[in-house]
Formats: C-alpha cells, sequence, structure tokens
C-alpha cells in the first residue's frame, strides 16, 4: 500500500457514507478516517438525512437502496461500495467504479475471472460479457480470482489454484453462457469441475427447490397480516426509525379496517414520523391501485409511492428500500397488464414462497391463474422444463416459458414478446426459482401509462421528477442483461477542462438541481463530476482510465458483437442437444426441418417488409395445425402428506408406481410444508410431519385410506378412515379430532408472538423444534453458550400488562444446565418469566393445540 504522506490517492474525491445494514456506522468512520489520511474529504449527511449530491463526487454504499439513488443516477455520480476503497489503496490510484457498483443488476460485480484453456475467440467473448457486466479479467490466478475459467482440471492454472487452496471456483465456460442468457447469475453448482453435473447423462433427474431469498416480505401486494419485525426482542416493542422525520398519507383506497389503521398510525408516529391526510404534503404515499387523481398527484410530486406491502416491509426490516426494486411492492394495475385478461397460466417446478409470488404476480397481471393444468391453458411457467405439466405442454402445444417473461411484462406494463430466447431458456440442473424476484420495475414505463401528460399547472417538484426520470433513463443502459443501470463517472484531473457536453449537462443539473454551474475549474476544486451524453444504440461514454487500454476496450466490444451474432446459433444448439438426451440421436429429416423452420423465422423478422402485427402472428399461430390431443390427466383433487407409510420401505421401484397409480386417481403426495388437504398416518406420532400439518388444520386420516386407494384402485370416502389412535390419545390426553378442530380455528397461530428458545445442544437438534414452533407461529431462537441478552431490559413501570412467560426447551445435560442461569437473568431483567421447559411440552401443546402449562414440564420436576 502506498505511503500517505507521498500518496494522495483522493486527492479530487469529497466522500458520503450511506448507512445500512451492509455498511454498519463503525465501519463507515473507519473508512472516514481511512480517505481522510489519504487525501479525501468526507461530508456528512443533512439534518434530514438527505445526501447534500451538489457537494460531493462520490457515494459510498453497499446497497442502492436510499431514498436519492435516482438522483445519484440522473448526475452521474460514482455510488461504490466500500471495498472500492480498500482495492483503490490497494492499486496506488482510484479502481474502476463499474466493477464496485452495489447495483444487483451488474451480475458479475464481484467476478473476478481467470480463463484457462479455452480457445481465443471463446474467451474474448467471456472475458467481454464479464467486464460488461461489472466482473474484472485476470491473466494469472491470485487471492481475488473468484472463478477460474476451464474445461478440465490439467492447465496450470487450476493446479496452482488447487495446490495453494485458493477459494476460486473452478467452473465450466456454460456457466458465463447461461448467465449471460438470462441476464441473472445462477448457482456456479452443477457447472463446477471435476464433477460437473451438466456432463453427466441424467440431465432430468430431481433438482432441489432453492429458497426465494428475495421474495422476503414481497409474495403479495396485499398481504394478509402485518409480520413481526425481524430485529424486535421478545417482549420489547420495536423502536422504529424508518419513519423518522417522514409524512405519510394512506390513501382511502387501500380499505383497511379501524382497529389496523390505528395499529399502523401508532408505529408510524412512535417512530417519529406523521400522519396527513393531504397529498401535496406527504413524503410518502400508501395505495392500492394505480389510478386516481391523488396517486397521480403524488406521483407527478415526486412523492415515493408503495403499497401496504411495501409499508409493512419497511415496518418489518426497519430499513428503506425503493417500492421500484419489487414488483409488488408498488400499487398494482386496477384492469391489469393489457393482453393478459384471456390468458389462462398455470406454474411448475416452483415452491413455497415463489409459487405463492408467481400466483398472485399472474393475478394482478390480470390473467387467470390455475392450480392445474388443461389443455385451455394458454402459458405454463416453469422453472425447468421437466415435469408432468412440461410434456403436457409440448403435447398441447402450451406456450412454456420461465418467470422472466411474467415478471418482466408486469415491469414493463406491457406483454413481453415469447420469441425472446431469455424467456425460454432452461440451464440443465438448475432450478430458475433460485433468481426469481431480481426484476425492478420500470418507472419511466409506468409514467409514461399511468401519469403521462402531468397536472395543468406542474409544480417545481413535478418539473423535477420529469426531468430526473429522464436523465436516469437517458444514462442506463437501453438493452442487455443490465437494463437499467447507470454507472457513473470518475472524478480525475483530466476532466478539469470542460467539454462541450459537459457544460450541456451543468446546464441541466443547474435547472434541476439547483447546482450552479461552474464556469471554469481549477486544479484543487472539486465539484459535480461531469458526464458524456449517453448515445442509444451505440458504445457506452465511459471516464478513460489508464488502466484499460484501448485494445482491451477493443476486445470487449468485439466480443460483445461476437456473442449477439451467435446468439441464434446458440440457442439452435441448445434446443437440439436437449432433444438428443430425450428423443434419440440427431439428424435426418427433423434436424433438416428445424434448420429450415429457423431460416424461415430469421428472414422473416429480419426483412422490414415481413414485420407484422400481433394480430397477423396470433392469426399464423391460428392457422397452425396442432397436435392431437391425449387424454387429459385427471385433475388434482387431493393433496395428501404421508408420515411413518411403512409399504414403500426399502423399495423405490413400488413407491415410484404406487405415486403413479394415486396420481391417476387425483391423488397427489406433495412434500412436507405444502399445502395438503389429508395427513396420512399409521397411528398418532409426535413427528415433525405429524405436527406440523395437524398445526395446519389437515384431515387426519389412517394409512388404510391409502391402501384401499392403492389396491382398489377407487377412492373411497376418507371420512370413513379418519385416524383413531385410543391407546395414543389416552396416553397424551387429547382428542385427535378435537386437536384438528382447534387447529383450524388457531390458523397455525396457537404460539403467535410466545418466545420459545431452544439450547443448541439439545437432543435431536434445533431444527426440528423450530418446524414445529413456527409453524404455530412462535418466535423461535436457538440459545447457546455465547448467545446476547436478546431481551430488552425493563423495569416493572414500563410494562403495562403483567409478567409475560419465556420459554427454553433443555434437558438435564451438564452443559445444558449451565445455561439455565444465564437464560433466568436475562429473562428477570427483561421483565419476563422464565420456563425452562422440557422439549415435551411443545409437543404436547401443539398436539393438543391448547397453550397451556403445567409445572410438571419444568425440567427440574419432568426429569425426577
Amino acid at each position: 500500500m502506498a505511503d500517505p504522506e507521498s500518496s494522495a490517492v483522493f486527492s479530487l474525491c469529497v466522500f458520503t457514507f450511506v448507512l445500512s445494514r451492509a455498511l454498519t456506522e463503525a465501519a463507515a468512520k473507519e473508512l472516514t478516517q481511512t480517505v481522510i489520511r489519504y487525501g479525501g474529504q468526507v461530508v456528512e449527511p443533512k439534518r434530514d438525512g438527505t445526501i447534500p449530491l451538489d457537494q460531493v463526487t462520490h457515494i459510498i454504499s453497499n446497497t442502492i437502496d436510499f431514498p436519492q439513488y435516482n438522483d445519484a443516477a440522473a448526475m452521474m455520480l460514482p455510488v461504490v461500495k466500500s471495498n472500492w476503497v480498500t482495492m483503490s489503496l490497494a492499486r496506488g490510484k482510484q479502481a474502476q467504479i463499474r466493477h464496485f457498483t452495489p447495483d444487483p443488476r451488474m451480475i458479475f460485480s464481484d467476478v473476478a475471472v481467470s480463463c484457462a484453456d479455452i480457445p481465443s475467440n471463446d474467451k474474448n467473448a467471456i472475458v467481454g460479457a464479464v467486464m460488461a457486466m461489472g466482473g474484472m479479467d485476470s491473466d494469472n490466478v491470485t487471492r481475488t480470482t473468484t472463478h477460474i475459467c476451464a474445461l478440465s482440471l490439467d492447465h496450470p492454472k487450476c493446479k496452482i489454484a488447487i495446490e495453494k487452496r485458493l477459494k476460486c471456483k473452478i467452473v465450466l465456460p456454460h456457466w458465463f453462457d447461461d448467465c449471460f442468457k438470462l441476464g441473472k447469475r445462477i448457482d456456479e453448482k452443477p457447472y463446477l469441475l471435476p464433477d460437473a453435473e451438466i456432463l453427466k447423462p441424467d440431465l432430468e433427474g430431481p433438482v432441489e427447490v432453492p429458497s426465494s431469498q428475495h421474495l422476503q416480505g414481497a409474495t403479495s401486494a396485499r398481504p394478509d397480516y402485518m409480520p413481526i419485525p425481524t430485529d424486535s426482542s421478545p417482549g420489547a416493542r420495536p423502536t422504529l426509525t424508518v419513519f423518522a422525520g417522514k409524512k405519510i398519507m394512506l390513501s382511502t383506497d387501500l380499505a383497511i379496517r379501524n382497529r389496523l389503521l390505528k395499529i399502523l398510525e401508532e408505529l408510524i408516529t412512535g417512530g417519529g414520523g406523521e400522519m396527513t391526510e393531504d397529498v401535496e404534503e406527504c413524503d410518502w404515499f400508501i395505495c392500492q391501485y394505480r389510478d386516481g387523481p391523488q396517486y397521480i398527484l403524488a406521483s407527478h410530486n415526486g412523492k415515493t409511492v408503495g403499497n401496504l406491502s411495501w409499508l409493512y416491509h419497511l415496518i418489518t426490516h426497519n430499513e428503506w428500500t425503493s417500492p421500484l426494486r419489487r414488483l409488488l411492492h408498488y400499487p398494482i394495475p386496477r384492469d391489469g397488464i393489457p393482453g393478459f385478461k384471456d390468458k389462462r397460466i398455470t406454474v411448475s417446478n416452483y415452491g413455497g414462497e415463489a409459487r405463492i409470488y408467481l400466483e398472485n404476480l399472474i393475478i394482478a397481471a390480470g390473467a387467470t391463474f390455475t392450480k392445474t393444468m388443461k389443455a385451455d391453458n394458454t402459458h405454463l411457467i416453469t422453472a425447468r422444463d421437466n415435469s408432468e405439466k412440461c410434456e403436457a405442454a409440448r403435447d398441447w402445444n402450451i406456450e412454456m416459458v420461465n418467470h422472466l417473461w411474467i415478471e418482466e411484462s408486469y415491469a414493463k406494463c406491457e406483454m413481453q414478446s415469447l420469441t425472446v430466447p431469455k424467456y425460454t431458456h432452461f440451464p440443465p440442473r438448475t432450478n430458475l426459482g433460485e433468481v426469481i424476484g431480481q426484476t425492478f420495475l420500470d418507472e419511466m414505463k409506468v409514467a409514461a401509462i399511468y401519469y403521462p401528460d402531468g397536472p395543468e399547472k406542474p409544480t417545481a417538484s413535478s418539473k423535477r421528477k420529469r426531468k430526473i426520470l429522464n436523465l436516469v433513463d437517458e444514462n442506463s443502459f437501453s438493452e442487455g442483461p443490465a437494463e437499467g443501470v447507470v454507472i457513473g463517472r470518475q472524478a480525475r484531473k483530466e476532466f478539469d477542462v470542460m467539454k462541450d457536453s459537459d457544460a450541456d449537462y451543468a446546464e441541466k443539473t443547474t435547472e434541476v438541481f439547483g447546482v450552479p454551474a461552474p464556469a471554469k475549474r481549477r486544479a484543487t476544486e472539486v465539484s459535480t463530476p461531469a458526464r458524456t451524453r449517453h448515445v442509444r444504440g451505440g458504445k457506452e461514454n465511459e471516464t478513460p482510465d489508464t488502466s484499460i487500454t484501448s485494445s482491451s476496450r477493443s476486445a470487449k466490444d468485439k466480443a460483445l458483437h461476437r456473442l449477439s451474432d451467435l446468439a441464434p446459433d446458440i440457442a439452435l444448439y441448445e434446443k437440439e442437444k436437449k432433444r438428443g438426451v430425450n428423443n434419440g440421436h440427431w439428424g435426418g429429416k427433423r434436424a433438416a426441418d428445424l434448420i429450415e423452420k429457423e431460416h424461415l423465422n430469421r428472414r422473416s423478422h429480419s426483412s422490414p417488409g415481413n414485420a407484422g402485427t400481433e394480430e397477423d402472428e396470433q392469426t399464423s399461430t391460428e392457422k397452425r395445425p396442432t397436435k392431437k390431443t391425449r387424454p387429459s390427466l385427471k385433475e388434482v383433487e387431493m393433496r395428501v402428506v404421508l408420515t411413518g407409510f411403512k409399504r414403500w420401505v426399502s423399495d423405490k421401484h413400488k413407491e415410484d408406481a404406487d405415486r403413479k397409480k394415486l396420481r391417476d386417481l387425483g391423488i397427489q403426495v406433495v412434500a412436507d410444508g405444502q399445502p395438503c388437504d389429508y395427513l396420512v398416518a399409521p397411528q398418532l406420532v409426535r413427528t415433525v410431519k405429524f405436527l406440523r400439518n395437524l398445526s395446519k388444520g389437515a384431515t387426519i386420516v389412517s394409512s388404510a385410506w391409502i391402501e384401499e386407494c392403492l389396491d382398489t384402485k377407487t377412492v373411497p370416502d376418507p371420512k370413513g378412515y379418519l385416524l383413531k389412535d385410543r391407546d395414543s390419545e389416552k396416553k397424551f390426553g387429547l382428542n385427535l379430532q378435537a386437536s384438528v378442530e382447534k387447529a383450524r380455528k388457531n390458523n397455525g397461530k396457537l404460539l403467535w408472538g410466545v418466545p420459545i428458545y431452544c439450547n443448541a445442544g439439545i437432543k435431536n437438534g434445533t431444527d426440528s423444534y423450530k418446524a414445529i414452533a413456527e409453524a404455530n407461529g412462535a418466535i423461535f431462537m436457538v440459545y447457546a453458550a455465547r448467545s446476547g441478552t436478546t431481551i430488552k431490559p425493563t423495569s416493572p413501570e414500563e410494562d403495562d400488562g403483567g409478567r409475560d412467560p419465556v420459554y427454553l426447551l433443555s434437558t438435564t445435560n451438564p452443559e445444558e444446565k449451565k445455561l439455565w442461569k444465564k437464560f433466568n437473568d436475562m429473562a428477570e431483567k427483561g421483565n419476563m418469566e422464565p420456563r425452562v421447559v422440557a422439549p415435551d411440552w411443545l409437543l404436547d401443546v401443539v398436539m393438543r393445540q391448547e397453550l397451556r402449562f403445567d409445572k410438571k414440564y419444568l425440567v427440574s420436576n419432568f426429569f425426577n
């Protein structure tokens, strides 16, 4: 690292820091001292929390979720992650901005790739794509290398990485290709050498359904209930800071009850916010639909407009996020998206929150969502091209696409063409549910359709809002995987002389932001970085940098051009490669027919004279002969979860055959955690499956019912097979059917808000107890030797309702007993009643579906 006395890396830079979960106050203070030491200046935010954009040259933020991000993008102010500072110091000069943008649309922003045994042309294409999407290229393998692109492990680069145990991943070039086709970064696991899954003969096997981390709190535009804040402590009211200094208006179209309205008002005012009924005074406007004079006025005046789901997300996470970041955080169109009204869409291979999200998104777009698939369905949205529904879609000529089609249609407020390759691309051994929820709403398209003309007498704020949107759109990439991304300009000495384009921009920023345009710069002055106007269809105008030579830029441009030229051929090859796996060898008449078809399609799309309208495309589709439809698969009438079923033990083939028989009868065996109608068990058992599905109110029937279905190939009434286990019911002191009825009334909220801790070293692990507790609405936390105090200390005077209990699941294991005193002290300081209980307390409470406590469950009594 350079000597601070002889180096001034940041001498022309004025920084400000945006605090977030990813950039804490302590980290920001440390970085502040560093940049000042190396010649930079730091400007603090104003009292109202806003950034003085007219004074800074760089914004250090590890997220784009801050209110002035659009303003910064309009001014081409660089927004970079905190590691840009350390990398700049390591190099002795300012690092490239592109590689350190926090914008998640730059999918390779933290990738440093080094190519091994890759042909020269392919290497140029990969490097060009990676650099265009925010990554870096390196000739040598170093500790900063994150990925090695190789065809085998025989290359010296791979051997060095293995010998030195570097943390970089050795991937096949197919990974980069698939990421670039989708415009999303997918998991590298199926592409990792030496045992890459995509090279194995069985590509159609099951793939684990991933969790949908980007959908948290954004699966519905109108949630059924308000979730519990993530950083709240049991027994303590969360202190919200996200509303501080903000005026919030709730629209009447929300149609919320007075009780919920009062709760929301208390949370907002308690967090330093203020309620208002004047749309011109508010900072945030919360409504359900994209219509009405208040919505239009709020949008024109630059107010932050979101829906109830977005408001709940702020309350839950206590951190600001743009309502445009997640599709269902913004008000929905009352009449849907044009073109979707007569569409019938179903979903396959998505699970959990992703499936709920897609269902709500399809309905919000104006289409009809169907749980089952019939011949009258128009589209199938699938995360993989391998399932019963996918086979049926091929036979019935139903359009099969991934979720990017519905997301981008909704984001751009118009139905997207199915001919776009990324909508029909399904990487092998990948479930695309892992990249769901990453699409941003297109604010320019929303503005053009839902509030286009502006008020009769435009205010200064409405003018400013419109010009910011225009500048952001002009500065962003117009197409490609990084569509919508704005990369700022470096502050460098060579920009001391203002060019014509710089003067043009300075004039615009003066009008929009009120920033005075500098007549002439001195070497020691720091002002708003200038930019060159972005030219559509041409190269991106980027700050010259000595770290990238003209030859490397030329290589990148050639590589990107080559990728676009090869795209049709790549798509054709991938399509036929899949056909070869499924349907035998490639060749003969089918190959010739397909090639001829592809050439006809290309000519029709490339010829201006042949460019038809949507009506023409629909007519040609209607004239196309359809395949003979096979008898439809019977609709799923019952979904069941099995536990303790012994018929299939150690016989996988029998299980597969029996599952198919049941499916033919309209009975689908689903995995635990999915919605089900019946829970099938041989007797009353306290397994995770049994207790979780009991908590949902599922009807519990005997295994004899499934046996009867399989043996007779009929479906007898399950009511005649309700599970009866008198011995177990007597043993546990309950009536099973009564417990089911109570569970339906409890609706999964038996333990709502009850804090339950569990010793980390408990027998059978904590995961089982967590699943059971959370299925009933409890707040579940693991308690270990190093666990900090998570119950906020309070005095009896501060509590207005007596002492609430807090539970710790434990046994008499000596290691667990050591934690009892620490737990009791923590509870007492929080003015809560500590109860160290045996795990049987939780199991019995859930089995009975009654929240009650008996001292016999205290560990000191239970194990004696």
